[in-house]
C-alpha cells in the first residue's frame, strides 16, 4: 500500500494566502503565488518536501494573476495585475522584465512547445508573442501584437506538423532506403543526433475571449475565428492524436471541433454536461478521451468523448468521507494513472485507473477506477495539481500549500518480529512468538524500518531511532543523525551506509567498524541480513557479503561485479542472502528502472551465477573458470506455462533453511509499467489486478537445481509478502481486512500468516517435526517418493498424506496414491479411484484422483491431454462450470451436446433462471415436454409460450391438458390447430356428435380417426358404416372380418363348437389372398389359435400361432401339450432366446437325472438362450443330485465349478445379488473340495483327514452343501476300525441329534451300528427304519398354470 506523506511548504513569514500553484513539468519545483494584505503579492519556489528555495522570493505591491513554467528549463514567467510580466531564472537567480506593454491584469501566459517564445495577454484583449533566449531574456520587439478589444481567457498551443524533410525521409524509409532507415535508428546515426523538424517552431495557437469566441493564430500571425459559444469559456483542450479542439463553457456546454491543417475548425459534437451551472468548474482531460468535471458537488462527473458514455464517481464513506462533502478541484497524473480530487472538508480522494487501452474495455465506466487510501488535511481545498517527473501532488487550501509525495509503506519481518507502517509516523510492532502488538508513534515521517528480536530501527534519511522492548512498552534505546537511505541490524550492531563504505555502529550511533568499498566498487545502497550474514550491493552493481558471527564482520564473499557475471545487466533492484550465506539472490532492473523478469542466484562456494527468467521459464547457468577466464552456459526449461509471463517484484529466503526461497511475482500486463520506485508489488489500489500476484516458493540446491515447492495466488485480504520462516509465510494485511482472513491467524491486526502447503494442520509443530516436514517437502519436490515416505513415517497427519497424494497426481503414481488415501481415511476417494481403473487411459485415472483431492485444474489438463472430453464435460458440469461444459460439448463432445444442453437447462431451472432455461431446453430439443412441466404452476406463462412457439406438439399437449380439465371447447380449438384429427374425432364421439366426427374423418382422410370412428360404429352394430370407415382407415382385415371371418368365429364361440383342423384350415386365409392384409391375416390366425387353446387343442393352437408368426405363444401352447420331442424340435428350429429358455425350463421338470439326452438339451438351450444365470442354477442342482443320489463329491465339485463360471459371465440386473450368489457358490466349492481332500488323504494321513472332517462339522454352512451324515459316517467308520468305540459312539449320538433318525441307515449300515454298541456293551434300543434318500429332489410340478392364464388373457 502506498502512503502519502504531507509536507507543508516552508513559506516566508510575510506570505499569507496562496492564490496560484504551478509545478514545473520536469523538475520537482513548485511555484506558489501568494496574496498579502500588507505587501500585495509574491511568488516563491519550493522543493519536493516543501523546502523553500533560497533567493527565489519575488515580491510586488500588487497581486499575481498568472504563472507559467518553461517546458524544460527552470525558468518561471509571472504575470501581475498591473500588466507587468516577469521572467525568473531559478538557476541564475535572475529576474528579467518583459517590455511594459500591458496595462492591466495578465490573464493569459503561455510558453511555446519548444520554449523559445512566450504568449502574454491581458484583460483588455491585448495579445503579444515574445521571443526569449535560453536565460529568459526578451529578444527584440514582439513577434506579433493583436488587440481583440475583449478580455482574453485561455491560450493553448497547437503542436506543429512534421517538417517536409521528415515526411520525405519517412516515405523513403518505408520504401526500403537503407540510409533513411539508418537516420531513424539513433544507434547508427549517432547518439544525440535527432532529426530536424523543419523550419516550423510550433507558434500556432488558440486563444479564447470572454464572450465565448475562439480564435486561431497561425505561424504567420494571422488570426481567424474558429468557434463561437453562447457564454464565457471555462476550459480549452487540444487533443493531438485526433487533431481536435474541446471547448467547455460556463454553462457546461461541451463542443468538439475537428481542426484542419490550415486552422479551420468543424464542429462534430455538442453536448450539455450534467451538473449545476453558475459555479467555477475544474475540468481535467484524461488521455485525450475522457473529461472529468468537479463543480462543487459530492461527485465527479465523467464524459467519454469516444464512447459517449457518462458516469459518476464519489468518495467512499467507509474511508471517512461525508455524504455532503463537495469536490472543488481535480487533477490527473498520466504517469501513474492517478486521479486526485480535493474537497471542501480538507480531504484528498485518489483513484487509480486500471491499465490497458480504452478500446480493450477491461472494465466499463466507473469500474475502471479503484479507490485508494485518502489523505486528510485541513481547510477548504481549492486547487490541486500533479507535477514533475516524480508525480508530486500540490494541494492549496487557501491558507497554506501542502505537497503530498507518494511513498511505499515500510515493513519488515525478522526473528518472529514484524513491523508494519500504518501512517507516515505510526508503526505497528508485533512480537509473533508472544502475540503482543505495540503501536509506535514517531516524531518524523518514517521512510524505512528494520527489526530484530531485540530492537526496532526506524529512519527517514536524516535521522535513525532505535527502540527496544522493555516490559510492556518500547523504549528509545538510541537516536543519532545519519543520512543513510538504507539500514540493517544484527544483534547489538547497526549498519548504515555512506559513500564507499558501510558503518558498523552501536545503537547510539558510535561507529565501531568500517567496511570499505573502492571507487570502482561504488557506494553501498542495498543491505540485507539473514542468519549471521550481511550482503551489500552498490550503485555500480557490485556486491559482497560478510560473516557477522564473530566480534567483527569478516568478508565472506569477495567483491563481485554483476556486469561481469551477467553481460548486459542494467542494474540491481534488491538483493538477499540465505541463512548459510551460500547463495545470494539478486533482483534486476531495466535501464528505465522498471523491473526485469529475471532473478539471479550467485553460488558463493561454486562461484557460479544462475539466472531464472520468469518471462520465458528458462534457467541459464553461467560458470566462470578462473584458470582460463572462459565462461560456460547451460540452459533448460523451468516450469509449466502457467508460471510464465511473470515479473518478480519481491524475494526472500527462509530464515533457517538455506534451501527455501520465495518470491512474489505479478502477471505481466500490457500497457502497465511497474516502477521499482514503488518498492512493493501491486495491490488492489495499483494497476495490476491482485488476482495476478503469485507467491512462488522453491527449493534451491546444487545437486537438484531449482525445484518448485508451491505456487498460489496471493490471498485477496493480504497486501504484500513480508517474510518466510517455516512453517509460515508472513504477509501484511490490507486495511480493514484483519477479521476476514480464513487462514491461520497470527493474532496481529496488520500481519497475517499462511502455512506452507505441507504444514497445513501442523502449524504448531516442534523443531524435529518441522525439519522432518521440510525434508518431506524437499523430496516431494525432487520426486523421490521413497525418501519422502521415510521423512514422514513417524508423523501422523492427514495433511501430510494429502500432500503426498497431491504429488502422486504430478508423478502419476497411482499405487502410492492408494496408500496415501488409505492413511487419509479417504474412503470415497479410494472407491472412486478403484472404479476409475476401468478407464483405458492413465491420465483419465489420474484425473479422477485429482478430482477427489480438489485439484480440478490438474484434472482438466489431464482430461484434455488424453482427449477424454466426455469426462471433461462431466467434470465441468459437476463443478458448476456450465459455460465451459457447453463449449467443450460444442467443440469436442458433440455426441453429448444435447445432454449437456438439457443438464444445463435443469441447472438453470433450479437456479430460478427460467428464461435462459427455456432457451437450453429448446436447444436440447426437450422443450415439448420439459417446458410444460417447468411452467405447470404458471399456466398463464405456459399458454403464452405455447402460442408463441406455434408448435403442433405443444398445441396437442395443451389441448390434452385442457381436455383433462373438461374444457372441451378450448381443447377442440387447440386440437384443430395441431391438426390432430384423431383427437377431434375422439372428443366428438365422446360428446355424442358422431355426425361431426364422420365429417372430419371423411374430410381429413386420417386413418386413425377413421379407425376410431369405425370402432364406434361397430360397437353400435352399424356394420355398414363400420366397414366404410375401416376401409378408409385401410383396415381391410377388419372390414372383411365384419363381413366373413368375424361371423364364423363368432358362431364357434357362441355355439361352443370344437374347432377341428379342417375348420381351422377353411378359416385360414392364404398368404397370397388379397382379401386381408398381412396384419389382419395374423390377427385372424391368432384368434383361431386362442379359440383352440381354450378348447384344449394345443397342437392345432401351436400350428396357428406359428402361421401367425408368434412363436412365443406357439411354444407356450406346445408346452401345454407336454410333447417333449416336439418341444425340443420346435426350440431347435425357432432359434429364439426366449424359446430356448422356455424349453430348458420345461425339460428341468422331467426326470433329467436318468436321461442324459435331456440333460444335454437343457445345457444346450440355456447356453443358446444366453441364460447363464439359469444355467448356473442348473449346474448347482446337478451338484446337489450327485451328492444326494450318488455321493459323488468329485462330480459335484465339477458341477459347482461350472456353475461359478457361468454365473461370473452372466450379466445380472443386480450386481449386488450376483456377488452374493457367487460368494455362496464359492463357499460350496470350498467345502466340497475340503471334504474330497480329507477322504483322499485318509490312506496316507488318517489323523489329518479326521481333523479336517471335524473342522468341517463346525462350519455353519455345511448342511446346505455336504451331507452331514456322510461326514459323521466317515468318522464313525474310522474310529470303529481303530476300535475307539467311545469316539465312534460319540459321533453316532451326534449324528442322531443333527440328522433325522429316518435317514440314519442311509449313512451308516446296521452292522457298523451293531459293532459300536457291542464294543461298548450297550444294547441296541432302536430299529432302523426303511432307508430313504434325504434331500432327494421333490416331484416337480407341471408347467406353471400362468402359461394358460396368459394365453387366455391374450386378445
Amino acid at each position: 500500500m502506498a502512503l502519502y506523506f504531507d509536507h507543508p511548504i516552508e513559506a516566508p513569514d510575510s506570505v499569507e494566502s496562496p492564490s496560484h500553484i504551478h509545478w514545473h513539468p520536469v523538475h520537482p519545483f513548485l511555484a506558489v503565488a501568494s496574496v498579502s494584505r500588507i505587501a500585495g503579492g509574491s511568488v516563491d519556489i519550493y522543493l519536493e518536501q516543501g523546502e523553500h528555495v533560497s533567493d527565489t522570493h519575488i515580491e510586488r505591491s500588487f497581486r499575481v494573476t498568472s504563472l507559467c513554467w518553461h517546458p524544460t528549463r527552470p525558468i518561471l514567467a509571472v504575470g501581475w495585475e498591473t500588466g507587468e510580466v516577469t521572467v525568473f531564472n531559478k538557476q541564475d537567480k535572475e529576474q528579467h522584465a518583459v517590455p511594459p506593454t500591458h496595462t492591466t491584469d495578465i490573464t493569459v501566459l503561455k510558453w511555446s512547445p519548444n520554449g523559445n517564445c512566450l504568449v502574454s495577454g491581458d484583460r483588455l484583449g491585448v495579445l503579444l508573442l515574445w521571443r526569449l533566449d535560453q536565460r529568459g531574456r526578451v529578444q527584440g520587439m514582439p513577434l506579433l501584437k493583436h488587440d481583440h478589444g475583449k478580455p482574453l481567457t485561455h491560450c493553448i498551443f497547437r503542436l506543429p506538423p512534421p517538417g517536409e524533410d521528415l515526411v520525405q525521409l519517412a516515405k523513403a524509409a518505408v520504401s526500403g532506403d537503407e540510409r533513411a532507415l539508418d537516420m531513424f535508428n539513433w544507434r547508427k546515426s549517432g547518439f544525440g543526433s535527432f532529426l530536424k523538424m523543419g523550419s516550423q517552431e510550433g507558434l500556432s495557437f488558440f486563444v479564447s475571449l470572454m464572450d465565448g469566441t475562439v480564435l486561431y493564430v497561425d505561424e504567420k500571425g494571422k488570426s481567424t475565428q474558429v468557434a463561437s459559444t453562447d457564454s464565457s469559456i471555462q476550459t480549452l483542450f487540444y487533443i493531438e492524436k485526433r487533431e481536435a479542439l474541446v471547448v467547455v463553457t460556463q454553462n457546461l456546454l461541451l463542443s468538439l471541433y475537428v481542426v484542419r491543417p490550415e486552422g479551420k475548425a468543424e464542429e462534430v459534437m455538442k453536448v450539455k454536461l450534467s451538473g449545476k451551472t453558475g459555479c467555477r468548474a475544474d475540468i481535467a482531460l484524461i488521455e485525450g478521451s475522457v473529461l472529468v468535471t468537479a463543480i462543487g458537488e459530492p461527485v465527479l462527473r465523467f464524459w467519454d468523448l469516444e464512447g459517449g458514455e457518462n458516469y459518476m464517481l464519489s468518495p467512499a464513506e467507509k474511508f471517512g468521507f461525508e455524504k455532503a462533502e463537495n469536490i472543488n478541484c481535480v487533477s490527473y497524473c498520466k504517469t501513474k494513472g492517478l486521479l486526485a480530487a480535493g474537497t471542501d472538508k480538507g480531504r484528498v480522494a485518489i483513484w487509480r485507473k486500471l491499465p490497458g487501452p480504452q478500446s480493450s474495455r477491461v472494465a466499463e465506466g466507473k469500474d475502471r477506477w479503484i479507490f485508494q487510501t485518502p489523505s486528510e488535511l485541513e481547510g477548504n481545498i481549492t486547487q490541486i495539481k500533479w507535477g514533475s517527473r516524480k508525480s508530486l501532488l500540490a494541494v492549496n487550501n487557501m491558507s497554506s500549500v501542502v505537497i503530498l509525495s507518494e511513498q511505499a509503506m515500510s515493513s519488515h519481518f525478522h526473528q518472529q518480529v514484524a513491523v508494519v507502517q500504518t501512517s507516515p509516523s505510526l508503526l505497528s510492532v508485533s512480537f509473533l512468538s508472544t502475540g503482543v502488538t505495540h503501536s509506535l508513534r514517531i516524531d518524523m515521517h518514517v521512510s524505512g524500518v528494520f527489526t530484530t528480536k531485540d530492537a526496532i530501527a526506524v529512519w527517514n534519511g536524516k535521522q535513525v531511532m532505535v527502540f527496544e522492548p522493555s516490559g510492556g512498552t518500547l523504549r528509545n534505546a538510541g537516536t543519532f543523525l545519519c543520512e543513510t537511505p538504507v539500514l540493517a541490524m544484527h544483534e547489538d550492531n547497526v549498519y548504515t551506509v555512506e559513500p564507499n563504505r558501510v558503518q558498523v555502529r552501536t545503537w547510539q550511533g558510535t561507529v565501531k567498524q568500517l567496511l570499505l568499498f573502492s571507487e570502482a566498487e561504488g557506494s553501498p545502497c542495498f543491505l540485507d541480513i539473514c542468519g549471521n550474514f550481511l550482503v551489500v550491493g552498490t550503485d555500480l552493481a557490485h556486491f559482497k557479503s560478510f560473516d557477522l558471527s564473530r566480534r567483527e564482520a569478516k568478508v565472506h564473499c569477495s567483491d563481485k561485479n554483476l556486469a561481469a557475471l551477467i553481460p548486459g545487466a542494467a542494474g540491481v533492484a534488491s538483493l538477499r542472502c540465505n541463512a548459510s550465506g551460500s547463495r545470494i539472490s539478486i533482483l534486476l532492473s531495466k535501464v528505465d528502472n522498471s523491473p526485469d523478469s529475471k532473478i539471479c542466484f550467485y553460488d558463493v562456494e561454486m562461484d557460479t551465477m544462475t539466472i531464472l527468467d520468469f518471462k520465458t521459464g528458462q534457467i541459464n547457468r553461467r560458470e566462470e573458470l578462473s584458470f582460463n577466464g572462459q565462461e560456460t552456459k547451460k540452459s533448460h526449461t523451468f516450469v509449466d506455462e502457467r508460471l510464465m509471463d511473470l515479473i518478480p517484484v519481491n524475494h526472500l529466503w527462509d530464515q533457517n533453511d538455506p534451501r527455501l526461497f520465495v518470491c512474489e511475482a505479478v502477471r505481466e500486463a500490457p500497457g502497465a509499467q511497474l516502477q521499482f520506485g514503488d518498492k512493493k508489488p501491486p495491490t488492489e489500489d495499483s494497476p495490476v489486478p491482485t488476482a495476478d500476484v503469485l507467491i512462488l516458493s522453491f527449493f534451491i540446491t546444487e545437486e537438484h537445481g531449482f525445484l518448485l515447492q508451491d505456487s498460489f495466488p496471493r490471498p485477496p485480504t493480504y497486501q504484500n509478502l513480508l517474510g518466510i520462516e517455516a512453517p509460515h509465510y508472513y504477509f501484511t494485511r490490507k486495511p480493514g481486512e484483519a477479521d476476514r482472513e480464513d487462514q491461520v491467524d497470527s493474532g496481529c491486526p496488520c500481519v497475517g500468516r499462511r502455512p506452507l502447503r505441507d504444514f497445513i494442520g501442523l502449524e504448531g509443530c516442534d523443531k524435529p517435526t518441522r525439519d522432518a516436514m521440510l525434508q518431506f517437502s524437499f523430496f516431494v519436490a525432487v520426486g523421490d517418493m521413497d525418501e519422502a515416505f521415510k521423512s514422514i513415517k513417524l508423523i501422523k497427519s492427514e495433511a501430510v498424506w494429502e500432500n503426498m497424494a497431491r504429488m502422486c497426481v504430478k508423478t502419476q503414481r497411482l499405487d502410492v496414491a492408494k496408500v496415501c488415501l488409505g492413511n487419509m481415511g479417504h474412503a470415497r476417494g479410494a472407491r472412486a479411484l478403484r472404479e476409475a481403473e476401468q478407464e483405458p487411459e492413465l491420465e483419465a485415472r489420474v484425473a479422477m484422483l485429482a478430482i477427489q483431492l480438489g485439484m480440478l485444474e490438474d484434472a482438466e489438463q489431464l482430461y484434455r491431454k488424453c482427449g477424454r472430453y466426455d469426462l471433461l464435460n462431466k467434470l465441468y458440469q459437476a463443478s458448476d462450470q456450465w459455460q465451459k461444459a457447453v463449449e467443450v460439448a460444442e467443440l469436442h463432445d458433440r455426441i453429448h451436446l444435447r445432454t449437456t444442453y438439457y443438464n444445463y437447462a435443469r441447472h438453470l431451472e433450479a437456479s430460478a433462471d427460467r428464461g435462459l432455461a427455456l432457451s437450453y431446453y429448446e436447444k436440447s430439443d426437450t422443450h415439448r415436454f420439459e417446458v410444460p412441466r417447468m411452467l405447470s404452476e404458471d399456466l398463464q406463462s405456459l399458454e403464452l409460450y405455447i402460442n408463441k412457439m406455434k408448435d403442433k406438439t405443444l398445441w396437442r399437449w395443451w389441448a390434452q391438458y385442457l381436455e383433462s380439465q373438461a374444457e372441451m371447447d378450448a381443447a377442440l380449438h387447440y386440437y384443430e390447430l395441431a391438426q390432430d384429427y384423431f383427437s377431434l374425432v375422439r372428443i366428438y364421439c365422446f360428446q355424442g356428435n358422431i355426425q361431426k366426427a364422420a365429417e372430419i374423418a371423411n374430410e381429413s382422410g386420417n386413418w386413425a380417426a377413421s379407425y376410431h370412428l369405425a370402432r364406434q360404429y361397430e360397437s353400435q352394430e352399424e356394420v355398414r358404416q363400420a366397414v366404410h370407415f375401416y376401409t378408409r382407415a385401410q383396415a381391410f382385415n377388419n372390414a372383411i372380418r365384419l363381413c366373413k371371418y368375424h361371423e364364423a368365429l363368432r358362431l364357434c364361440l357362441e355355439q361352443n363348437m370344437t374347432i377341428t383342423e379342417e375348420m381351422a384350415e377353411k378359416m385360414t386365409v392364404s398368404k397370397d389372398s388379397k382379401d386381408l392384409s398381412e396384419e389382419s391375416r395374423r390377427q385372424l390366425l391368432e384368434q383361431i389359435a386362442n379359440c383352440c387353446m381354450r378348447q384344449g387343442n394345443y397342437h392345432l393352437a401351436t400350428k396357428k400361432y406359428t402361421q401367425a408368426g408368434n412363436k412365443l405363444k406357439a411354444m407356450r401352447a406346445l408346452l401345454k401339450s407336454g410333447d417333449t420331442e416336439k418341444i425340443v424340435f420346435f426350440a431347435g428350429v425357432s432359434r429364439q432366446k426366449e424359446i430356448y429358455i422356455m424349453a430348458a425350463n420345461y425339460l428341468q421338470s422331467l426326470d433329467w437325472q436318468k436321461e442324459p439326452e435331456i440333460m444335454k438339451n437343457i445345457i444346450s438351450f440355456y447356453t443358446k438362450g444366453r441364460a447363464l444365470d439359469l444355467l448356473a442354477g442348473f449346474y448347482d442342482a446337478c451338484a446337489q443330485v450327485e451328492i444326494d443320489e450318488y455321493q459323488n463329491y468329485d462330480k459335484a465339485h465339477g458341477a459347482l465349478t461350472e456353475a461359478h463360471k457361468c454365473l461370473s459371465k452372466a450379466k445380472a440386473q443386480s450386481p449386488l445379488d450376483q456377488e452374493t450368489k457367487l460368494a455362496q457358490l464359492q463357499s460350496k466349492m470350498t467345502l466340497v473340495k475340503r471334504f474330497i481332500q480329507a477322504r483322499r488323504m485318509y490312506p496316507e494321513d488318517p489323523k489329518e483327514a479326521v481333523k479336517q472332517c471335524e473342522l468341517l462339522l463346525e462350519e455353519p454352512e455345511l448342511e446346505g452343501t455336504i451331507r452331514m451324515g456322510d461326514v459323521y459316517g466317515f468318522l464313525v467308520q474310522h474310529y470303529l476300525q481303530g476300535e475307539e468305540f467311545h469316539m465312534a459312539y460319540k459321533y453316532l449320538e451326534e449324528m442322531r441329534k443333527r440328522v433325522p433318525s429316518a435317514n440314519m441307515s442311509y449313512y451308516v449300515n446296521q452292522r457298523t451300528v451293531d459293532a459300536v454298541h457291542q464294543g461298548l456293551g450297550i444294547p441296541l434300543m432302536h430299529t432302523v427304519p426303511e432307508r430313504v434318500h434325504p434331500n432327494s429332489a421333490e416331484d416337480h410340478k407341471e408347467v406353471d398354470e400362468e402359461v394358460l392364464e396368459e394365453v387366455e388373457n391374450d386378445p
